[in-house]
């Protein structure tokens, strides 16, 4: 059960890390907006009261609901199910961020975002280290199920597609 120490360590430095930037932009940033390199990354305080990209805002106890349904789902398949290391990290990294933003939310009523990457005109978007955590995951965890079935095919071990079973009974009978 190393793997276990490995994911509950991965969830508690995402969660400390988007915890501690937060209030360091509380602290420091309230209302404000810092160049870091100036016409690419600065960071501008926003208050999110929805969810991603801030839909759905003001709806707070439904964000609290599903993302503890959410968090809970993904623990259990996580802990029950996954055998891959990479798919384990990548869902401690979604587990930790949801967990990150949800404090936010019970504790302000609101997720407090800092990261603007103002260098793109179409990225409007303004994000936390749990957002940022939430996606790679997302994107790692995508990966590694690419690079299962990838592994599968290459293998054979995947089930043939509904043509090629048709053409293999078709020349079985053929014999």
């Amino acid at each position: 059960m190393l793997w276990a120490c490995l994911v509950s360590a991965v969830i508690a430095a995402v969660v400390l890390l988007d915890q501690i930037s937060k209030i360091l932009v509380l602290t420091h940033l309230y209302e404000d907006q810092v160049d870091l390199i100036d016409g690419v990354l600065r960071f501008t305080y926003v208050e999110n009261r929805g969810m991603a990209f801030g839909l759905l805002s003001d709806h707070r106890w439904v964000f609290l609901v599903t993302s503890t349904v959410g968090i809970g789902f993904m623990i259990f398949y996580l802990f029950r199910y996954v055998k891959r290391d990479l798919s384990r990290v990548s869902l401690a990294l979604i587990i930790g961020g949801g967990i990150g933003n949800m404090i936010d939310r019970i504790r302000l009523g609101f997720v407090v975002d800092f990261i603007d990457f103002c260098a793109f005109d179409f990225w409007v978007w303004v994000f936390n280290v749990a957002d940022a955590a939430v996606c790679v995951g997302a994107a790692l965890f995508v990966l590694d199920l690419l690079l299962e079935l990838f592994g599968e095919l290459k293998k054979g071990k995947a089930r043939p597609t509904a043509v090629q079973a048709t053409s293999e009974a078709e020349e079985q009978g053929d014999e």
